[in-house]
């Protein structure tokens, strides 16, 4: 048996490898995608003050702590049984809007836009954001790394740092937003959405209007007919920051909708030898393996994935967005895995226009028009319950960029932590990805042909599309970011080794 191993798999958060095993052939027989550090977060937090976890779990990872920070607070509400004020839960969710425009941009122009942009076959040291920016010049670059620049500094500005925010605390945030703030953050939203309709566009020019691309995410290759996971409103609507879990079934109909405090009523979590990462599943339909299909309880987690489980979004042009890439794509429920790119431009749009929504809301400046500091601690109820109630268990959800992300936290009488389970959007994905990659390796890598760095890259897109972020799903203790591909014959030996 031949194989061969990626190592270090690129654009992603993390450290992980992939390796293909081919039969006597030439065939490819399997492929394990192997992360091999170990997180420990559940451990580091035992004996904290609950209210600690949410600047605690944010270094789990540098690029999404938003996220972290988000899920955590929420959790801790829940442990000490408060409700944060309308006002409050509004600020959270401005900021985490803000957030999600930034992230999906980040991934989209940097992580998997090189792949489309400059194309799966290019020079890799071509096949880079500097790569991207010599294609499409330097004035969309710019418009880049501006919109980024500039949601930052909201979020730096709302939460008191760049990155590891301090300011949602249980019963709300730890600061309201002024006037001048608010002015600003509406400035900066009508550009986001501006920039949203400009990435679809992007998306149109480059890669729908190149029949080859649109061969490749269409092909079986990059398929599976999966159960969909996401966060919805009372509508049915997706949302980021509040609602219920959906779970409709590969043909789209709902098959679970339950409150997040439920979710171990419907998530089984499973391991295997060969990796750190979990295999989650749902509980209902049960375990199969690395199969898709009805009967299998594998499930994906992903912009596609909360696109599928949403009936439609809550915004107009983004809505219009939805309605068109369905239409594309022959309609709902969507398996391609590649259309996740398409889908996270969708959400883009959806996370700013609902960012100028809340900048425009009147009840987002509530409790800082005060005109002496005695006032505006008075008036800091706006923003903030005081919770008075004895802390026990509580479960926060948020979706992440990657995924359903669920904080799970059991306290003493006095608020100490006992218990923590984290599950991440990627580690939600992980059995969904290692089908994925097995796919696409089928699928590219041909019986005894030349096995060369761009047919690699094009198995590597089948987990980029999932914007992988294996310092949540893990945590590496070196903090290297490597990916390794080996490739074995039918005797074991290796035979390719493929590392970055």
């Amino acid at each position: 048996m031949k194989k061969v191993t990626i190592d270090p798999i690129t654009r992603l958060e993390g450290h992980g490898k992939i390796e293909v095993f081919l039969d006597d052939k030439g065939e490819v027989e399997n492929v394990y995608f192997q992360v091999p550090e170990l997180r420990g977060f559940e451990r580091f937090c035992l004996g904290r003050p609950v209210e600690e976890l949410a600047r605690i779990t944010t270094r789990i990872c540098g690029v999404c702590p938003e996220a972290h920070h988000m899920a955590s607070s929420k959790a801790a509400d829940a442990v000490y049984n408060v409700d944060p004020p309308p006002t409050g839960k509004k600020i959270r969710e401005l900021f985490y809007s803000t957030f999600m425009v930034t992230d999906h941009t980040t991934h989209f122009y940097i992580l998997g836009g090189p792949d489309f942009v400059v194309g799966p076959d290019a020079d890799p040291a071509e096949r880079n954001i500097l790569g991207v920016i010599g294609k499409v010049g330097t004035e969309v670059g710019l418009k880049v790394i501006g919109m980024r620049s500039r949601c930052h500094e909201i979020l730096k500005m709302m939460s008191g740092r760049s990155i590891h925010p301090v300011f949602s605390i249980p019963g709300g945030v730890s600061k309201g937003v002024t006037e001048d703030e608010r002015k600003h953050i509406e400035e900066v939203a009508k550009e986001a959405v501006e920039f949203g309709q400009f990435t679809l566009q992007v998306f149109d020019d480059i890669v729908l209007k190149n029949s080859a691309y649109v061969d490749l995410i269409t092909s079986d290759a990059y398929a599976h007919k999966t159960y969909s996971m996401g966060l919805v409103d009372e509508n049915n609507c997706t949302n980021f920051y509040d609602g219920k879990i959906r779970v409709v079934d590969p043909e789209g109909k709902e098959f679970a909708k339950f409150e997040g405090k439920d979710y171990q009523d419907h998530i089984e979590e499973r391991v295997e030898p060969y990796t750190y990462l979990k295999f989650p599943y749902l509980k209902n339909v049960g375990w199969k393996g690395l199969v898709d299909g009805m009967d299998s309880g594998v499930y994906k987690a992903t912009p596609l994935s909360r696109c599928n489980a949403a009936d439609k979004m809550a915004t107009p042009i983004a809505q219009k967005a939805y309605e068109r890439m369905y239409e594309t794509l022959g309609g709902k429920p969507v398996h391609a895995t590649l259309a996740t790119h398409w889908a996270r431009i969708v959400e883009i749009v959806y996370a700013a226009e609902r960012m100028l929504e809340l900048a425009t809301d009147p009840d987002i400046t509530k409790g800082t028009s005060g005109s002496t500091k005695g006032i505006e601690k008075a008036m800091a109820k706006e923003y903030r319950t005081i919770p008075t109630e004895t802390p026990s268990e509580g479960v926060g959800v948020v979706e992440a960029p990657r995924g359903t992300l669920y904080h799970h936290y059991k306290t003493d009488s006095d608020g100490i932590v006992t218990d923590v389970n984290l599950i991440v959007g990627t580690t939600n994905n992980n059995a969904a990805i290692a089908m994925s990659l097995k796919k696409a390796a089928q699928g590219v890598i041909k019986p005894n042909g030349e096995i060369s760095e761009g047919t690699l890259n094009l198995v590597e897109m089948a987990f980029r599309a999932y914007d992988p972020c294996l310092a949540c799903a893990t945590h590496s203790l070196p903090g290297q970011m490597p990916l390794e591909v080996v490739v074995y014959d039918c005797d074991k030996k290796e035979i390719n080794r493929k590392r970055r």
